[in-house]
């Protein structure tokens, strides 16, 4: 009875502890940057700058993503044609089917925070992104005189 008594609340912990499908689609939309891409354990490649980013857009499980190019001022200019997504649970776990006129695939979400996502694809290689954060300059600042 002791062992029940321990082992219960464990299992409500752990299995509370996970991202929820639903915890996990909270923070996608937005603009994210590549920070790394994993292809195996030991074969890693770390992206410094990224001159594109995704724009992801999901509502109701259906949606898109677009490659962007960052501008000074703030805006952004497309660097790609929309990908249709739509959002299905897998096994407790959150998928993404990407479809183009030429091409379709699928993601699963690995992980889900505000600032970080992580998306593994159907070769095993998982996409670790970090919230994009734009670089803001003001051009119209004159020179002091």
């Amino acid at each position: 009875m002791m062992k029940i008594s321990i082992i219960f609340p464990l299992m409500i912990c752990l299995t509370s502890c996970n991202n929820a499908p639903n915890d996990q689609l909270e923070h996608i939309n937005g603009y994210w940057g590549i920070e790394k891409v994993e292809f195996t354990k030991d074969s890693i490649r770390d992206f410094k700058i990224n001159e594109i980013v995704d724009y992801i857009e999901i509502k109701d499980s259906v949606g898109f993503r677009i490659k962007v190019k960052p501008q000074f001022d703030g805006t952004y200019i497309p660097a790609g044609e929309p990908e249709d997504i739509r959002v299905k649970m897998e096994e407790e776990k959150v998928a993404l089917y990407y479809s183009t006129s030429f091409h379709k695939w699928k993601e699963i979400i690995v992980a889900s925070k505000e600032d970080k996502i992580s998306l593994k694809n159907e070769r095993g290689i998982i996409y670790h992104y970090k919230r994009y954060q734009p670089l803001k300059l003001d051009l119209d600042e004159k020179e002091n005189e």
